[in-house]
């Protein structure tokens, strides 16, 4: 056990190299080092810095309005198809912004569909609005695809703990909309600072987007320096401030979760007339409805329809078919490295949740100072690992490969890692073992600590509670992470792009690299098999929300 233990905990220490690597790059520098900061001071950095705090600000404010006034609008008030865009309003969590990108931009470019038929019908010429690719558009993108974050959390907070504080305002003679305004949206504003600060770690991580759009971030200006300038020290840098903007915005999460808990939950089923939404009329009526339809037509109904025309116009002009062949090699590779991050990275869940059971239950007596710190370090590692942008992780990994390289050349490290299936698994570990480990915790939270002391009593040892007591137990939270984590492979982009093998593109890449190449019609495919596989998570959690 204790060999476990330790190999476990240094596992997670691996984990955290990315980072360290990042934050050690400041360790030796020199006066180059700071020559290099001072230049991009200079040239590019107040632009990388302005347009992402722009975006972050933005996005923030648009996840706000559509998320927690949607969540409201759904668990407070009566009025039609409410009980349909309980659930719908979470689809557009299933299409990444980069497919949005490519598919708004094919619809409304200049030469676009949409300008093209109304050039047509109205006799006009030339550009009849802006271009899309622009800073505007990509916040109103990111808030589309972002929202369900701040929908979902808000939406639990209103549905499971509103409720009494509202019957006791009411009780107290309070009107319906001072106990709405100074009761229900108050009581859920941590669970909204939660959700905003997702969807802001997910904006700061992007480079889908900024990429394809043309923008000049923080995400951005690290492929840049590394892949497009080679200058490994000027990506160090970025990517040490990004991780900084990031590090503030888990630590404003983490915050807002720990408030979470004065909030009283509910004993048993609301049966009180307070509890009952309340039935909206006219004007009102249609100003929720409109609130809840236009994020799910705007973020994915419409997306969809677009995606499905451009794979139309695909297969009747093409002359040569779509690409079958290939597109079966891209699924099957996104398909192989999901599989195996996700098998991975539920299977170091199990193991760390279960150590860190117990060392808590003192099963066969506690295990030692030590060891606990361990554990409960490298849960922490894992814990954060989401919070780490992909690019971020890509130089993190990168550089100190370089260092080992320098160092002792005859050893050869950098080639088991650069451009290999095994760098790429280290760093969807790094990336998303949070995900898993999230899930697994939840599911042990739900076994009752008897449980293993009934085991202890006759006479189990470890490896027999873990596979035969707690694993049919934590099935369904074992098969949640499992499909969590294959999901967000599925979608991730910047950490594939860099450390991907040579000639082993999966189908987010095969997407991007399309789109820059304004093929858009033949990126449909691989984006439509993207958004099919992220609509299981939310099938899942629609089934979750109605339970």
């Amino acid at each position: 056990m204790r060999l476990i233990t330790v190999l476990t905990a240094l596992l997670c220490a691996a984990l955290a190299l990315p980072v360290l690597g990042v934050l050690g790059s400041w360790w030796g520098a020199d006066a180059q080092s700071w020559a290099t900061l001072q230049h991009q001071w200079q040239t590019v950095l107040p632009d990388y810095a302005l347009n992402s705090g722009v975006l972050v600000l933005a996005v923030a404010l648009g996840v706000t309005l559509v998320g927690a006034g949607a969540a409201a609008a759904v668990t407070l008030f009566e009025f039609p198809w409410r009980r349909t865009f309980e659930w719908a309003l979470l689809l557009p969590l299933a299409m990444p912004a980069y497919v949005l990108a490519y598919v708004y931009t094919d619809a409304l470019q200049t030469s676009g569909s949409l300008q093209n038929m109304l050039r047509g019908a109205f006799g006009l010429a030339g550009a009849l609005w802006p271009d899309v690719r622009s800073l505007p558009a990509a916040v109103v993108l990111f808030t589309l695809a972002l929202y369900p974050y701040v929908y979902l959390l808000t939406r639990t907070a209103l549905a499971e703990r509103g409720v009494q504080m509202m019957e006791a305002a009411r009780l107290l003679g309070a009107g319906f909309w001072r106990r709405v305004g100074q009761v229900a949206l108050p009581l859920a504003r941590p669970a909204i600072v939660a959700g905003v600060a997702l969807a802001l770690m997910e904006t700061l991580a992007d480079y889908g987007v900024s990429a394809f759009f043309g923008l000049n971030t923080l995400a951005t200006g690290i492929y840049k320096a590394w892949l497009a300038m080679n200058d490994r020290q000027a990506a160090a840098q970025l990517a040490s401030l990004l991780l900084l903007v990031v590090a503030l915005v888990l630590w404003m999460e983490r915050r807002a979760q720990a408030r979470l808990r004065f909030a009283a939950t509910r004993q048993g089923p609301a049966t009180s007339q307070d509890a009952r939404p309340l039935v909206l009329k006219g004007g009102l009526s249609a100003l929720a409805f409109a609130l809840c339809a236009a994020p799910v037509l705007l973020g994915f109904v419409l997306p969809m329809g677009l995606l499905l025309r451009l794979l139309a116009q695909e297969v009747q002009y093409a002359e040569l078919g779509l690409p079958l062949e290939a597109f079966g090699r891209w699924a099957w590779g996104s398909f192989r490295l999901a599989v195996m991050a996700a098998a991975l990275a539920t299977g170091l869940a199990v193991l760390l949740a279960f150590l860190q059971r117990w060392g808590v239950r003192g099963v066969q007596g506690p295990m030692d100072r030590t060891a606990q710190w361990a554990l409960g370090l490298g849960g922490r590692v894992v814990g954060l690992g989401y919070a780490v942008p992909g690019g971020v992780i890509a130089v993190g990994m990168l550089l100190p490969l370089a260092w080992v390289q320098s160092a002792a050349p005859q050893w050869g490290v950098p080639a088991w890692f650069t451009g290999t299936v095994l760098g790429l698994m280290m760093a969807y570990l790094v990336r998303f073992s949070a995900v898993a480990l999230q899930s697994i915790e939840s599911g042990y939270a739900r076994v009752p600590p008897a449980v293993d002391d009934t085991a202890r009593m006759l006479g189990a040892r470890p490896g027999r509670i873990l596979m035969e007591l707690h694993l049919p137990l934590l099935r369904r939270s074992t098969l949640a992470a499992l499909l969590l984590v294959f999901v967000d492979v599925m979608k991730e982009l910047p950490a594939t792009l860099v450390l991907r093998p040579f000639d082993a593109d999966t189908l987010a890449v095969v997407a991007f690299n399309l789109a820059r190449d304004e093929r858009l019609g033949e990126a449909a495919l691989p984006s439509l098999a993207i958004v099919a596989v992220g609509l299981i998570p939310v099938v899942m959690l629609s089934r979750a929300l109605r339970k």
